[in-house]
């Protein structure tokens, strides 16, 4: 197998890592991680925890972030896809409130690497789609939170008709960008 290859993306610290995949006759074999081609880029991670999620198609889930102690992570597609949002939350960064968007599924073989302090969500672009999350730092469920997908100031086009979301009643009533901007410096603390 060769190496992973990264990606910049155009949210500072974000990058895209394109994994490798091998076939035969058995079937096929897909490297997501290498710790060195994550070090030879700048990142240092360890995994504390690894979540999945299973989603239906049009399922949209985020804009989801972790205010105290927040969390990085390397999201990947193992089965299905998915149309993956992140947005910097990071009030000292050029890039502070802009958002990027990028596909995952199983044949792109790419993974994600989302910065702390950034908020992150996707919608599902296939059936019994397989979301697993890396995460570097503890989940802490005090401290969950997120923003509206929908949210003007970022004005994100999800490739979906509205109407015909699933979206979670949670998601639903996160806050909108402004009410997070007013009391930045509380969710980093």
């Amino acid at each position: 197998m060769n190496e992973i290859e990264a990606v910049d993306l155009s949210l500072k610290g974000a990058k895209k890592f394109c994994g490798i995949r091998g076939e035969d006759v058995r079937g096929s074999f897909s490297k997501r991680y290498e710790k060195s081609s994550y070090e030879k880029n700048g990142i240092s991670f360890h995994t504390d925890e690894i979540f999945y999620s299973i989603s239906h198609k049009n399922v949209i889930r985020g804009l989801h972030f972790q205010g105290c102690k927040p969390q990085a992570k390397i999201v990947s597609v193992v089965c299905g896809g998915v149309w993956d949002v992140i947005v910097d939350l990071r009030k000292e960064s050029a890039t502070y409130g802009k958002w990027e968007a990028i596909t995952l599924n199983e044949e792109n073989k790419t993974s994600l690497y989302v910065p702390r302090g950034f908020a992150h969500g996707f919608l599902a672009t296939e059936d019994n789609t397989v979301m697993i999350y890396q995460c570097e730092g503890e989940y802490l469920p005090d401290y969950d939170s997120g923003i509206r997908f929908d949210d003007p100031d970022f004005g994100i086009d999800w490739p979906v008709n509205i109407s015909e979301a699933i979206i979670s009643p949670r998601d639903k009533n996160l806050m909108y960008f402004e009410e997070f901007a007013k009391s930045v410096n509380q969710f980093w603390e």
